[in-house]
């Protein structure tokens, strides 16, 4: 609703339009529905006071009954192997703005948390008021951030069989659930937010199919029409629901027994179930169903939309016949596009044009008036899907992998090839030219177990780093959402899918977002594939979401997120400079068996490497995190903050105050080949930041003649002593440091009992052997935000 001289204003296209006035229609990447406070529907523009749908890509809302009616304009974040061009369009978004923003060109106030208000552009991020953004220059240069945005014409997937949440991950689980209970009861995608069944009783309520498939998924929307009224009437309220504006004569409405309203029928029927011959499919506590259908006609108007974007035209209107096929549609849409070449079209060449134009209309009008007829240019493109396949057996050769596919997945080896093989991960990478081919596998791979391992796939895409523009710098982002729940070996698999779609990415950095586990695993992934990176040591930043967050702290981003505009957390990490940081490397070697060997055999556990980048601790430090980890796995679901992650840590540690332990008789240690005494210790710590446990400084900041001042570049490490749990609370609360023991770049720990050990904060317990602890490799590039 507008006033008349604000119509004026009004520039946004109405629902009933929008998806005609798209010219590459994009689908959106709708998550699992959530509660979304003061945001508003883009289709019905009304509150979103119930569980709604987000797009995770273009941040678009829809109620849960209007996204059947979303326009697909979801923003374009890659080629599909058609479209070639290197120019990009804002992508405007309406609404849901902060009541703060602010237009660009005016300077005036143009959100709002009472109505659809304002535009932004998803790329760029620009803001201005609906009046204002048409006065913009179309062409989007990404703002700010354009060195670290993968530029769409960059990233090419071949996705015709795959949805998005087949390349994005997005909710995957949560999004199928959500299918399968729509098709259950598809009833939910009536109209009930706006109509409920009327008590008035000069109004009947009815339900309003659109097709034969919304029949089939018992999908309708309610119309709410007086009691006396006539065809048309019941018509346009019936076209209104499903946001068509065709004109109301071309459609009429049937029952299911096919008996068809004539265009003077009073429709009247809601006390009348029993004469109307409608079978005991209703009854009278049932709104009547009804089944709105186009009219047959003998000529249509069709729009061709040219699918290479540097045509001037957006569209060529053109009448068909019963006569008209694809081939002579074709001969005379070609000139009009300045283009006299025909080439071979998906549709065959001899098929009728009105028999296709039916068919849809029976499954549905509203997908009739969304369809699309496009020309193309047969430009003959390669076919090239990349599936990465993982849940393998580890180390193994190519042709091993090879074969276990033959023999479980049934690979046809003429279309599939195996491009990249990870052998410490047992994971490979798959090259299809073929669709269907493709669309098997996968759906073929989640039911398909292994050595008692489920197999996964996920489709990636390939970038292509020649068209990455010089001074760009893309930003990988992963992100933990369980950070602090040391759910960290769960992301290795994006990690390394991630890290094999930018191995030929020339220059590029990394933002990790979530604790020091997650850093260190996202660290870990990129130290065993390094080697096929083309950018081979990408800088690291890091958004603290754990519990401890040292490494962030170290680095100065801070204790741990709370809350802080992303936009202005990436502009920091833009502005934010290189820093090196030393990598470890501890070889675990245990000398004696493990326990609950069976026939009495027994052999001792295989050498074990792990990295670290914080700090190493044994004693009664690991033994509190290994106490906190079990507590944690007793009941996951209360470890979901900070404050209560602490809490626990405390509670744990106040049970150790009366325990003594004389770990300094329990283990040798030999620094730099030279043996080193020991105090009266129950912990000893091996740290290369300064920052332990939550931000103390374990290390201290007195001054001392015998080590060098600790440093993250060094290439040594500090070793310390802790006498208690009570010396760590003093330590934690800043009164006293810890005891310092010795300053090095090699070090060898004799255990000569089971010790508890924890590196970078996952405990567990070690047997006796030996630990060698050395620096590993070249150093990390980490992103120092000062």
């Amino acid at each position: 609703m507008s006033h008349e001289k604000c119509l004026k204003n009004v520039k946004i296209p109405c629902s009933c339009i929008a998806p005609s006035l798209v010219r590459v229609p994009v689908a959106h990447c709708f998550g699992p529905p959530g509660h979304y406070k003061r945001k508003f529907c883009t289709v019905c523009r009304k509150s979103l006071e119930s569980l709604a749908f987000r797009c995770e890509v273009c941040e678009l809302h829809v109620h849960t009954d209007c996204i059947l009616f979303a326009c697909s304009d979801c923003r374009q974040c890659h080629q599909d192997g058609h479209l070639d061009h290197d120019t990009y369009h804002h992508h405007w978004r309406e609404g849901n703005l902060s009541s703060s923003a602010r237009c660009e060109f005016c300077k005036k106030t143009c959100g709002s948390s009472e109505v659809l208000s304002g535009m932004r552009c998803e790329w760029c991020g620009i803001l201005a008021h609906a009046a204002c953004y048409v006065i913009v220059t179309p062409e989007c240069t990404f703002g700010r951030l354009r060195n670290m945005i993968l530029p769409p014409n960059c990233v090419q997937l071949f996705s015709r069989n795959f949805s998005k949440l087949h390349c994005f991950r997005i909710s995957e689980n949560l999004q199928t659930e959500t299918d399968e209970d729509d098709d259950i009861d598809g009833s939910t995608q009536g109209s009930a937010k706006d109509i409920q069944i009327s008590t008035d009783s000069s109004k009947q309520t009815l339900k309003i199919f659109d097709g034969n498939d919304a029949v089939k998924r018992n999908q309708f929307r309610l119309i709410s029409v007086p009691r006396i009224a006539k065809n048309e009437e019941v018509v346009e309220a019936a076209l209104r629901a499903y946001y068509i504006n065709d004109d109301q004569q071309e459609y009429e409405l049937q029952t299911f027994t096919q008996q068809v309203l004539l265009s003077d029928d009073v429709i009247n029927r809601n006390d009348a179930a029993e004469d109307s011959n409608l079978g005991s499919v209703f009854r009278e506590s049932v709104p009547e169903a009804w089944i709105i259908r186009a009219k047959p006609k003998d000529e249509e108007v069709i729009r061709i939309y040219p699918a290479w974007l540097k045509v001037g035209m957006a569209y060529v209107s053109l009448r068909v016949n019963k006569d008209s096929t694809v081939q002579t549609v074709m001969k005379e849409v070609l000139p009009l596009l300045g283009r006299q070449v025909i080439q071979r079209m998906v549709l065959d060449n001899q098929e009728l044009i009105l028999n296709r134009l039916k068919d849809i209309r029976k499954t549905s009008i509203r997908q009739m008036n969304q369809t699309r007829f496009y020309i193309v240019e047969n430009s003959k493109s390669i076919v090239q899907v990349n599936l990465f396949v993982g849940g393998l057996p580890p180390q193994l050769s190519p042709e091993e992998y090879t074969n276990i596919l033959k023999e479980e997945l049934a690979i046809k080896t003429n279309v599939v090839s195996v491009s990249h093989v990870y052998q410490a991960q047992g994971a490979v990478v798959l090259q299809i030219s073929c669709f269907s081919e493709a669309e098997r596998i996968y759906m073929l791979v989640k039911d398909t177990v292994v050595n008692d391992k489920p197999l996964y796939a996920v489709v990636i895409p390939t970038v292509m780093a020649s068209k990455i523009p010089q001074n760009s710098c893309p930003l990988l982002v992963f992100v933990n959402p369980k950070s602090g729940g040391l759910k960290g070996r769960d992301l290795l698999y994006s990690f390394r899918k991630l890290f094999h779609t930018f191995s030929k990415v020339p220059s590029f950095r990394v933002l990790v977002c979530g604790g020091d586990g997650t850093v260190g695993w996202v660290l870990g992934a990129l130290e065993e594939i390094r080697h096929k990176l083309v950018c081979s040591e990408p800088s690291v930043a890091i958004l603290p979401l754990g519990t401890g967050n040292d490494l962030g702290r170290v680095l100065r981003w801070g204790a741990g997120y709370s809350g802080e505009d992303p936009y202005s957390i990436l502009v920091s990490v833009d502005e934010a400079d290189d820093v090196l940081m030393d990598r470890w490397t501890i070889l675990l070697d245990a000398e004696e068996p493990a326990e609950g060997a069976e026939n009495g055999i027994v052999e001792p556990e295989p050498p074990k490497i792990v990295q670290m980048n914080n700090y190493c601790g044994l004693g009664i430090d690991a033994e509190l995190s290994l106490d906190f980890h079990h507590a944690r796995e007793e009941e996951p679901g209360k470890f979901n903050s900070r404050f209560h992650n602490k809490g626990v840590y405390v509670k744990v540690g106040l049970q150790k105050i009366s325990h003594t332990r004389n770990l300094h008789k329990d283990i040798k240690l030999q620094v730099d080949q030279h043996e080193v005494e020991l105090p009266s210790i129950e912990g000893l710590i091996f740290i290369n930041i300064p920052s332990w446990g939550s931000g103390a400084d374990l290390w201290g900041s007195e001054s001392d003649n015998r080590f060098e001042k600790p440093r993250i570049d060094d290439g040594l490490l500090e070793v310390v002593g802790v006498t208690g749990v009570v010396h760590m609370g003093q330590v934690q609360g800043g009164f006293r440091s810890g005891i310092r023991i010795a300053q090095g770049s090699y070090f060898r720990v004799t255990l000569l009992k089971p010790i508890p050990v924890q590196v970078d904060g996952e405990p567990w317990i070690q047997a006796p052997g030996q630990i060698i602890i050395s620096a590993a490799g070249p150093k990390v590039l980490g992103v120092d935000f000062s």
